[in-house]
């Protein structure tokens, strides 16, 4: 078996020789070589008259000179000390640009067979313009920065205003036509982004002065709950002729967990009046001292129906009791799902929505509550000491295809148990459905 020290890759060490350039270097040269030869046989065929043969060593020259430019240069390049003091600069072709390298080919391949002082000259300019593109897209590009400030605390499917600064560190020249745009996401095999990004849309400054700095007042909606992550950001521009965009990475690594929508769903609408109905009775009955007897309503518990005035009135009465402490609130949230199919999968996406519309709830009308899930528990108390951290492992939780929650709550609890989760009805306890209401992710 090998060692682990077989198995790790190595880079050259300073002094030796980097045979793998080397020998880039040297097909360089033969490709060069081998177009110089082809360059002059085309203009020995043209002489002769054979222009076929000459359009055609022209194009196979050009074609070698090409392939060493693109498949070499670069390669050496990376490889020098110089290119650590280079902004690494990304090229992609416009339409106009295509037009005018198209055009350069042609006014090449005129001025190979005829010999065309001219048509030379013309290709030197248009060579020229090029190069004077390159140059002034390095200056736009150079010393830029970037500065991007969010919201504390962040909500899905709700804008979230957000502020992009780009700051111009050069000393003389201003930047023109840049644009700031997310990376290109690598996708992996099952088509799934690698990572959701913060920012998705293009930026554009049109004019940023020397040592001066604007900013862009956004606002970003982020369409589902969740981690998203931002590592570095695409900086673009066209000027001055439009042939090509020169692009650059700037650094920028920021993380922000969004919360779940707070939004009120249907499920919420739906859900809300039982709740609240269960959680007033309980309330009322903490007391032990005889408030009231009133006539009975549907939403009144059995256990506190008075016979007695029942009979004599000959109408259902119940008692009230005396308020002894405000409410308090256990949201439980049981991660179980058995099943991973998308129906399954979108049905706990809803729980979780539901579960955080409950605390937001809770947390507006100022009371006590607890949160408890797979992993995580907070103590009783205020709900908005309680809320956020709620929010955040609700923001991040995951389906669990076993989980003991539900069994590890104790019967006897400070408060009333709203139970979202995944399981069959007949696998909760007896205990339980006295002193919560559960919601069942398949009523969803």
């Amino acid at each position: 078996m090998a060692s682990p020290d077989a198995l790790t890759p190595t880079t050259p060490a300073r002094g030796s020789v980097d045979w793998p350039a080397w020998q880039r270097f040297l097909l360089a040269l033969v490709g060069l070589s081998l177009a110089l030869l082809l360059a002059f046989e085309a203009t020995a065929l043209r002489v002769t008259g054979r222009f076929a043969l000459a359009v055609a060593s022209a194009i196979t020259s050009l074609g070698l000179a090409a392939a060493v430019a693109v498949g070499t240069i670069p390669y050496l390049a990376r490889r020098t000390v110089l290119s650590r003091l280079m902004l690494r600069i990304e090229y992609e072709f416009t339409r106009a640009g295509v037009v005018y390298v198209l055009l350069m080919f042609s006014i090449a391949l005129a001025a190979i067979n005829t010999g065309n002082n001219l048509l030379y000259l013309v290709l030197a300019v248009l060579l020229a313009g090029v190069l004077v593109s390159g140059v002034v897209s390095r200056l736009m590009l150079g010393s830029l920065e970037i500065e991007l400030d969010l919201p504390e605390h962040i909500f899905a499917r709700r804008p979230a205003p957000a502020r992009l600064t780009l700051h111009n560190r050069k000393r003389v020249f201003a930047s023109f036509a840049v644009t700031l745009a997310p990376p290109r996401a690598r996708r992996r095999a099952s088509g799934d982004l690698a990572n959701r990004q913060v920012l998705t849309e293009p930026v554009f400054w049109d004019y940023l002065p020397a040592q001066a700095a604007e900013a862009r007042h956004l606002d970003l909606t982020f369409p589902a709950r969740g981690r998203y992550a931002q590592e570095g950001l695409r900086l673009a521009t066209r000027f001055p002729f439009g042939l090509l965009v020169k692009a650059r990475r700037v650094p920028l690594s920021r993380e922000v967990i969004v919360l779940p929508a707070i939004e009120p769903t249907a499920e919420f609408y739906e859900v809300l009046p039982l709740v609240s109905g269960e959680v007033e009775t309980v309330a009322k009955g903490r007391g032990h001292d005889l408030y009231a007897i009133r006539d009975y309503h549907s939403s009144d518990p059995a256990r506190h129906v008075d016979w007695k005035a029942t009979a004599r009135s000959q109408h259902l009465k119940v008692r009230e009791f005396t308020r002894e402490d405000e409410r308090r609130v256990i949201l439980v949230l049981d991660a179980h799902l058995a099943s991973a199919s998308p129906a399954a999968q979108a049905r706990f996406e809803k729980a979780v929505d539901l579960c955080a519309c409950l605390a937001w709830h809770f947390y507006e009308i100022g009371a006590e509550m607890q949160f408890v899930t797979q992993g995580s528990e907070t103590r009783m108390g205020a709900s908005s000491s309680v809320i956020y951290p709620a929010l955040e492992r609700l923001a991040l939780i995951e389906p669990s295809a076993d989980s003991g929650l539900l069994g590890r709550l104790p019967l006897a609890a400070p408060g009333f148990r709203i139970i979202l989760t995944g399981r069959p009805r007949r696998s909760i306890a007896s205990g339980l459905w006295s002193t919560s209401y559960i919601v069942f992710f398949d009523s969803l």
